[in-house]
């Protein structure tokens, strides 16, 4: 068979379709429902929760085409991509799974036959593996006698590997078992005598194609025993890049249909050929066509390229790119271009690369005007590293300057490592990240891998069936008390401890489960309810509704009065004022959604929202802020619909029809095969699973309070409704009247007023400042004094660099010490150094300047790092200017003196 890719992945779908497998989406990249995975990495991975048994759904087998990154954590293919002819950060799984229906009979035949009869490979040129048993686990022998049976084959192609290759394990533990491969032979003349050999240059060689997992086995504790499992499971997962250079006759998997368009686009780009080799230019234009995917596919979900987490590993992955169009001599913005092929080539599959084409490429392109205006700086500075390595010896580039380059310029590590790696020069790894660990700590990184508590499995064990959600048809409601958790703090203070218990008493923190539930669990934005449950003498404040797991609600509170038990029956009573604000605002998002993409684009898409009773906050993709025009459009646009007064239509069908319909899904939400779709006129329609107004004239006044960045081309927008809104106009008002009161205005020139008095203000600061300079180059009191000359003469030659540091007059600005320090290095000549500093406000301030001719030797970022570290400060600049401040103001004098030694340090080292 020689076929497209398109028709490789239909026949896939479609085979087991005819199986009786439900052909499932892909999932998005971004996993909805598992915090240990920066991306999903397998085909399996959506349906994790299935194969452990706390998701249930309404088939037992199963076929996807999902798509997939391994660009972090174990599976990092990223130094391998362009240089192999099979590695990639982006690609799609083919994979058929069953849970607790066939077992390895069917896997095996269907495997066989999809490939041998279906798709037509030749059955010599494929060799399968099966397990051969190591430590507590036996060989799979079931498994390799059922290959005989299918294939025909004798031992010489029936091979037997250990549990390095053979076995999986979805973590320590959890569900295991044996696995079984078949690899395909490129090349003339097949040799198993190459079996486990990596492809020669020329792509001939042996390839895993499918991999067929056979779980039967689970662990329930590390390191423990494992015990059959009582529904046995298939899990698949087959290449649809590898697949495909087999189907379609090529070598490598660059040169399917998949990639060998992105790749010509970028040779096209650079004014080159492709020549299907190792050669650095052939590299580089793969490089850039793999990375092109995995730009398009994340930004089409949402991600953008910024400093954390998988928005960090985005923006690494298009800057390599970038880099490489760079070396190739590429000299303007370009992969947006080839990320803008990846949508008209992949757009039919997944069409959420259509929906965001204008996302995709105003994203990109931004990305890459932003990181080349500090490309050839940071180029520059490298080659002076470079340059001074050579002198000195060094064969690796240091830890401070490779965190430099990450901070000052944006170079990820592993794109600094590549560069000096050309140049035949080592880096400081650890080092580097180290310090720019400790830059970022106050960033506060997630932790990914953080445990759920215990209690929680044990609660919705408890529970059964799911909660109940009542909650759109009443804010009040009785239900049955499943489960208590006791939650304590030590102290009051750190994370707290849980454990369920029978009964809890006046005065307990508590989480309560119930049957059913007319308290809304915080989702999509959506904060959680409070209210009170109650029965008899028992009064419970609920403070916040949770959901941690599928299917399980924690009604967050302090036993006010009485107690509570298991089985008791209670009434759950929503508070409705905070319930009603929380209903308005969460409308309104709708309506400022739709109203941003009338005015700014379809590319304004929502990034996130946050709305309960008192707050409304909506994220969208932007690349600049909003004009005050912009902002009085938007408003003007919702407070139109609302009042139209129409009502807020809701119903409940199937995703697929959904979509047909018009309707918008928001990338960062999980839906399920039925969805809420919400009507609010025919020009907003929207996936949505939270509480809104019944109609638009609930919502009240709109009144946008807020607007500012948040991210790389990611805005964010406040606003108000109703009462809040009202108070905010009112709040206006107030702060108007007392300027008028403040300012001595009336009627209508209060604006006018005002600019006056500022214009006023900013000539005293001028007048100010001049008596500053006046003052310090005449001499006199305050801490300075005795003139330049004065000053000059206390200047010290440091192995050939003039050297001076001295303190300024309390109350100098930080635009003053510039200007002196710039000064008093001119004065001292063509290889200087000057340091000043000063307590303005209550803060330490310092400013550095060197010359020219000195930054060879050393840099002003070099010297105030350390020297601002006295005062508790940071700091940091260009190699001939440095600023810094700290808190540290009594520490001034140490600091300042410090200076001399410092330079010393850095000169001689």
């Amino acid at each position: 068979m020689s076929a497209s890719s398109h028709q490789i992945r239909r026949t896939f779908l479609d085979f087991f379709a005819s199986r009786g497998h439900e052909v499932v989406p892909s999932a998005p990249i971004v996993p909805q429902n598992d915090p240990t995975l920066m991306f999903v990495n397998a085909g399996m991975v959506p349906f994790k929760d299935v194969f452990t048994g706390k998701d249930r759904r309404p088939y037992t087998r199963a076929a996807s085409s999902q798509k997939c990154i391994r660009i972090s954590g174990k599976h990092n293919d990223l130094e391998n991509v362009g240089v192999t002819a099979r590695h990639h950060t982006f690609f799609e799984m083919l994979g058929n799974f069953s849970f607790g229906d066939y077992f390895k009979e069917e896997a095996i035949t269907s495997a066989w036959e999809l490939l041998t009869k279906v798709y037509g490979i030749p059955k010599e040129r494929l060799v399968v593996t099966v397990f051969k048993g190591e430590k507590d686990f036996p060989a799979d022998e079931e498994a390799a006698a059922l290959w005989r049976k299918v294939t025909g084959f004798g031992d010489d192609r029936i091979l037997r590997l250990g549990m390095a290759d053979n076995f999986w394990s979805m973590g320590d533990t959890g569900p295991c078992g044996p696995c079984s491969e078949i690899h395909f032979f490129t090349g003339d003349e097949v040799d198993l005598g190459r079996f486990g050999e990596e492809p020669r240059l020329d792509g001939s060689g042996w390839t895993e194609i499918w991999n067929l997992v056979f779980m039967q086995y689970d662990r329930a504790e590390k390191d423990a025993p494992v015990t059959p499992l009582p529904a046995p499971s298939i899990d698949t997962g087959m290449g649809l890049e590898r697949i495909s250079f087999v189907l379609q006759g090529v070598t490598s998997n660059y040169d399917t249909d998949l990639l060998r368009p992105l790749v010509e686009r970028a040779a096209e780009i650079a004014g080159k050929t492709y020549g299907a080799s190792l050669a650095p230019d052939d590299v580089s234009m793969r490089v850039i066509a793999d990375h092109a995917r995995t730009t398009a596919f994340l930004v089409a979900e949402g991600v953008m390229p910024e400093k954390q987490r998988r928005e960090y590993v985005l923006r690494r992955v298009m800057r390599r790119a970038i880099r490489h169009g760079y070396r190739l001599g590429i000299e303007k913005p370009f992969l947006h271009e080839v990320a803008l092929l990846v949508v008209d080539r992949m757009g039919d599959v997944y069409p959420e690369l259509r929906d965001r084409r204008e996302l995709i490429a105003r994203v990109t392109e931004d990305e890459e005007i932003r990181f080349r205006a500090t490309l050839k700086r940071g180029m520059k500075i490298l080659d002076e590293r470079f340059d001074e390595m050579r002198e000195k010896g060094d064969k690796a580039l240091s830890a401070p300057a490779a965190a430099d380059l990450y901070t000052t310029y944006g170079f990820p590590l592993d794109l600094t490592q590549v560069i000096c790696g050309e140049q035949g020069y080592g880096v400081d790894l650890e080092g580097a990240e180290k310090i720019i660990k400790g830059a970022d700590e106050a960033d506060g990184p997630i932790d990914p891998t953080a445990a759920l508590d215990p209690a929680y499995r044990q609660a919705r064990e408890k529970l059964g069936a799911p909660v109940v959600f009542t909650g759109y048809e009443r804010e009040a409601g009785e239900s049955e008390v499943v489960a208590i958790l006791a939650v304590e703090t030590k102290n009051g203070e750190g994370k707290p401890t849980r454990a369920l218990v029978d009964r809890a008493g006046a005065g307990s923190r508590v989480e309560v489960v119930v049957k059913e539930t007319p308290f809304y669990a915080e989702s999509g934005g959506q904060v959680g309810d409070t209210g009170v449950i109650t029965a008899g003498d028992l009064r419970i404040r609920v403070t916040d509704t949770q959901r941690p797991l599928t299917g399980l609600v924690l009604h967050e509170g302090v036993v006010e009065a009485g107690e509570i038990g298991i089985g008791q029956k209670v009434t759950l009573t929503v508070d409705h004022a905070a319930r009603s604000a929380t209903r308005r605002n969460h409308s309104a998002t709708h309506l400022l959604h739709w109203a941003l993409r009338t005015v700014l684009g379809e590319h304004a898409q929502q990034k996130g929202s946050r709305v309960g009773p008192d707050m409304l906050r909506f994220d969208f993709a932007h690349n600049k802020p909003l004009t005050p025009g912009e902002v009085e459009r938007i408003e003007d646009l919702v407070n139109g619909k609302v009042l139209e007064n129409a009502p807020v239509l809701t119903e409940v069908l199937p995703v697929d029809e959904a979509r047909k319909r018009g309707a918008v899904a928001i990338f960062e939400e999980k839906y399920g095969d039925v969805v809420r779709m919400l009507t609010m006129t025919q020009d907003s329609i929207e996936l949505c699973g939270g509480t809104h107004a019944r109609a638009l004239g609930d919502i009240g006044l709109f009144k946008i309070t807020g607007e500012g960045g948040v991210a790389a081309g990611v805005r964010r927008v406040f606003a108000a409704t109703g009462k809040n809104a009202l108070g905010y106009v009112r709040g206006l008002e107030d702060d108007i009247q007392k300027a008028r009161q403040v300012a001595k205005a009336q009627g209508g020139d209060l604006a006018d007023k005002i600019g006056k008095i500022v214009a006023h203000e900013r000539e005293l600061e001028k007048k100010v400042a001049e008596l500053e300079r006046r003052l310090i180059e005449g001499g006199g009191p305050g801490g300075g004094g005795g003139g330049i000359d004065a000053m000059l003469a206390e200047a010290r030659d440091i192995s050939g660099v003039k050297v001076l540091a001295r303190r300024m007059p309390d109350g100098t600005q930080a635009a003053a010490l510039r200007e002196i320090a710039e000064k008093l290095r001119d004065k001292l000549g063509e290889s200087s150094l000057v340091l000043v500093g000063a307590v303005d406000a209550g803060k330490a301030q310092l400013a550095v300047m060197v010359s020219k001719a000195a930054t060879s030797r050393v840099k002003a970022g070099d010297v105030i790092k350390n020297v601002a570290a006295i005062v508790g400060g940071r700091g940091g600049g260009r190699p001939d200017m440095a600023q810094a401040g700290g808190p540290e103001a009594g520490k001034l004098d140490e600091a300042i003196a410090a200076t001399y030694g410092e330079v010393e340090r850095l000169v001689t080292a």
